[in-house]
């Protein structure tokens, strides 16, 4: 798969995502690399044999203050080949980079793995 035939996943799944949540996103790049780095995978304590679909860097909607200005952009990152290896076929493709970009974005409100992943078990 091309990184532009991956970029256009994103974008159709930011595109059947709630766009109230969408529109909501400030000062945030939504990118997309092969592999996570050797840091990243550090930083997020990923141990050997799991893979890191997805990553938020930044300071979370819930922990910016008064003087939360002139920063750089927080940073959504969506890896290509993980998310190639867990996925089986074209559909399976596409739902993978839907939730993952979910849960990043998730991320970006404040939400912990535990509330992110109730609120996906009710759906």
């Amino acid at each position: 798969m091309t990184d532009q035939e991956f970029d256009e996943l994103i974008t159709r799944a930011m595109n059947e995502l709630p766009q109230k949540y969408i529109k909501g996103l400030q000062n945030v790049a939504i990118v997309m690399a092969d592999e996570p780095t050797p840091e990243q995978i550090q930083k997020m304590k990923i141990s050997s044999g799991h893979l890191l679909l997805g990553l938020y860097e930044g300071i979370p909607l819930t922990g910016r203050g008064s003087n939360y200005t002139f920063v750089l952009p927080d940073k959504i990152t969506l890896f290509k080949n993980p998310i190639l290896t867990v996925s089986h076929d074209e559909k399976q493709l596409f739902e993978q980079v839907k939730r993952t970009l979910w849960h990043e974005i998730a991320h970006y409100y404040g939400l912990n793995h535990k509330r992110i992943d109730e609120i996906q078990n009710k759906n």
